[in-house]
């Protein structure tokens, strides 16, 4: 624990009790807490992400590719705001911005994650077309 988690004055204290609602798959509440934390910093990405994620637990995805977009609108090196933008784009049968997300997210961060996701929308767009 930091001094952060105690401070509710503090967008990172919103974020924490956030990604704890989404663990609990508490979406409703975890959105509330994320917009708890872009009230106090709406140039937060972290939270703005992190909306997004929750929303995308209550299906929202259209309101979810939004903060996803303010997400990397504000913090364009922001990779895993990439990924997850793909990951809900994939999600959506919206296979080429999918891959324009995952290879800007390749682009900042190599990480194997992300070329193994970008590397299954072959396999999802073959799926389709049987």
């Amino acid at each position: 624990m930091t001094a952060l988690d105690h401070q509710p004055d503090r967008p990172e204290f919103w974020d924490g009790k956030g990604c704890a609602h989404c663990e609990a798959e508490e979406f409703a509440d975890a959105v509330a807490a994320f917009d708890r934390a872009i009230a106090l910093d709406a140039n937060y990405c972290r939270a703005w992400n992190n909306r997004a994620n929750a929303l995308c637990g209550q299906k929202k995805y259209a309101e979810a590719l939004a903060a996803y977009d303010r997400a990397v609108a504000i913090q364009p090196a922001y990779h895993q705001a990439w990924f997850n933008r793909g990951l809900l784009l994939a999600e959506m049968m919206a296979y080429g911005n999918a891959i324009e997300s995952y290879d800007r997210a390749l682009a900042i961060d190599p990480d194997p994650r992300y070329l193994h996701a970008r590397g299954e929308i072959w396999l999802k767009q073959k799926l389709i077309a049987v």
